[in-house]
């Protein structure tokens, strides 16, 4: 058995920004729903996620909240963290915990909770550098997108300077996809 991962799997702007200064995502989703073709084996190894409230608020009124008047089902089946400072909407039957503060026990219970299977950092960037202050990332799964946005959400607003991460692969999606696989060493 592998060990478990910590990942980043995420879409990126050539300039590096995961969304647009609105928050919006229409620059990705004009190439299609799924414009590379590692998701569907990438989210079954996964076991729990974590999110920021920018990320959740996204989810829900672009998967959720769609239909006036009625909640749709939460798009994950695997336990889902939420770090917010603010109270935010429930999902019914959703198995989604809110929390906030310090990363480090919330990574905990989201190892124990996963089991055998990976944790899914989905973003934004600013929480993903929290985990990676801690020394609790272990994998950046980047695709890099054939456009430029000028600003928005930034990948990942952190210095990672020493030690450098190690690209581990290259692969093309298409004419409009780069994906970088980067493991991420510990600091000594």
């Amino acid at each position: 058995m592998a060990s478990v991962k910590t990942q980043y799997y995420t879409a990126t702007s050539l300039d590096g920004f995961i969304a647009d200064s609105s928050n919006g995502l229409d620059w990705l989703f004009q190439f299609t729903d799924n414009p590379t073709d590692d998701y569907p084996a990438f989210i079954a190894e996964v076991g729990a996620l974590a999110m920021g409230s920018t990320t959740y608020e996204w989810i829900l009124a672009n998967q959720v909240l769609v239909d006036p008047g009625r909640v749709g089902a939460w798009p994950y089946e695997q336990p889902t963290w939420v770090f917010s400072s603010r109270e935010l909407q429930r999902v019914p039957g959703s198995n989604v915990h809110f929390v906030r503060g310090d990363v480090r026990p919330v990574h905990a219970a989201m190892v124990q909770a996963a089991g055998d299977r990976n944790i899914w950092l989905v973003g934004g960037g600013e929480l993903v550098g929290q985990f990676h202050d801690h020394g609790l990332l272990d994998e950046l799964i980047i695709s890099v997108a054939s456009v430029t946005l000028g600003g928005g959400a930034p990948l990942l607003p952190r210095a990672i300077t020493t030690p450098p991460l190690r690209l581990r692969t290259v692969r093309q999606f298409g004419a409009d996809f780069v994906q970088l696989v980067y493991a991420v060493p510990k600091r000594s």
